[in-house]
């Protein structure tokens, strides 16, 4: 795969959420990644973890190897396909991988080079750390979720973004890549213990430091990034469509209030809270009189900090969106474009999620299995070769 990361081999233990996301993303960046998937069972049930296993979309760009891991002989091919990697992810509970013979310790008793990282929702320790849980219980402990959604009904939960993605992949990636660095110079890998707990409190750095300042209040809606300023938020249409502006600093917001026809006076008042609600009617009354469509006649493309709500149907077509390559569609399916940009070593989009066991057979002659070794695995159950394989 192009991309700066194409010198890379990373070890993916198939499992669901942020994981699976953070080695989307190292896959994205041209890394080579390999994932242990689990043999074929029997026809599936549904639920949550064979809707997002295997996903074309965040499951793209792998390799597949489909290993019993209850089997000595599978846990050593995977020892064999560790002793060649860079990076190793993982998603278990703490003390899982320990149990199946592929933690920390036999894994860099292989590689000492490797950088192993472990991604769970509370951590490797705490209190909490053994028990299960979602995004949306792990952003509630950071205080993320407490600080969105309106002040007279529950917090809102912002999809799975905060902490699954944001605070579990994202920061995965970070870690695994700052540890592979530092790898370079001291010969060394490291385990790498991210928790998306962790990784959500990190998200609110800014909002901590402004309550030290005595600049956010710990109240829903209460503050200028949250909903009750009526310089930042989102208004209906005429159309029952949405709007957004973010009018924060003074030229920006001055250019919003001259483009929109408004001169009450009371609208320079804007950063007096108490008056926040007043001018938030105020302003929902003017962005009603006109449809969606024409507001971004009359404001994109300005610096009146506006943009369109769009859906997730609309927002591949939209002409900024067009004219970066920002989603793109591969067979039938529209997907975001890898990201960030690199002017040197660009990215491309990886291949689609791969059948599991598709390359099962070569990655382990790779690793020095024969013909006969590799066929008397899958005689024995302990490696699955997807047909065609």
């Amino acid at each position: 795969m192009p991309g700066p990361l194409s010198h890379l081999t990373v070890i993916e233990l198939a499992g669901i959420g942020p994981g699976p996301f953070a080695c989307m993303m190292l896959a994205d960046l041209g890394a080579t990644v390999i994932r242990i998937d689990r043999l074929p069972g029997p026809p599936s049930r549904g639920g949550l973890e064979d809707l997002m296993r295997n996903d074309s979309i965040v499951d793209r760009g792998r390799r597949s190897v489909s290993v019993n891991l209850k089997d000595p002989r599978g846990v050593e091919a995977v020892l064999r396909l560790v002793e060649r990697a860079d990076i190793l992810v993982e998603g278990f509970r703490p003390g899982v991988a320990e149990k199946l013979g592929l933690g920390p310790q036999p894994c860099q008793a292989r590689n000492p080079r490797l950088v192993y990282g472990r991604m769970t929702g509370w951590g490797q320790h705490g209190p909490l750390a053994h028990t299960a849980g979602h995004d949306i219980n792990y952003i509630s402990l950071s205080g993320a979720l407490h600080a969105m959604g309106p002040a007279d009904r529950s917090p809102a939960p912002p999809l799975n973004l905060v902490g699954d993605y944001g605070g579990g992949g994202m920061l995965m990636v970070v870690g695994v890549l700052a540890a592979w660095a530092e790898a370079q110079r001291s010969g060394q890998g490291q385990v790498v213990d991210t928790a998306m707990t962790d990784g959500a409190a990190l998200l609110m750095a800014a909002q901590y430091g402004l309550m030290a300042k005595g600049f956010w209040q710990d109240r829903r809606e209460s503050n200028f990034l949250d909903g009750a300023a009526h310089f930042y938020g989102t208004y209906a249409c005429a159309d029952g469509r949405f709007v957004s502006v973010g009018a924060i600093e003074p030229q920006f917001y001055r250019q919003l209030l001259e483009l929109c026809g408004i001169a009450d006076p009371h609208f320079q008042r804007q950063w007096e809270a108490g008056e926040w609600p007043a001018l938030r009617a105020k302003l929902a009354e003017v962005f009603r009189s006109r449809s969606r469509d024409e507001w971004c006649r009359l404001l994109e493309g300005t610096d009146a900090c506006f943009a369109p709500v769009l859906s997730m149907e609309e927002a591949p077509a939209h002409p900024h969106n067009a004219a970066r390559g920002t989603f793109v569609t591969e067979g039938g399916v529209t997907q975001p474009a890898p990201a960030p940009r690199f002017d040197r070593t660009p990215t491309a989009l990886p291949p689609k999620a791969p059948v599991p066991g598709r390359d099962t057979a070569q990655l382990l002659a790779q690793c020095g299995f024969s013909a006969a070794d590799i066929q008397a695995l899958r005689d024995a159950g302990v490696v699955h070769l997807a047909e065609g394989a």
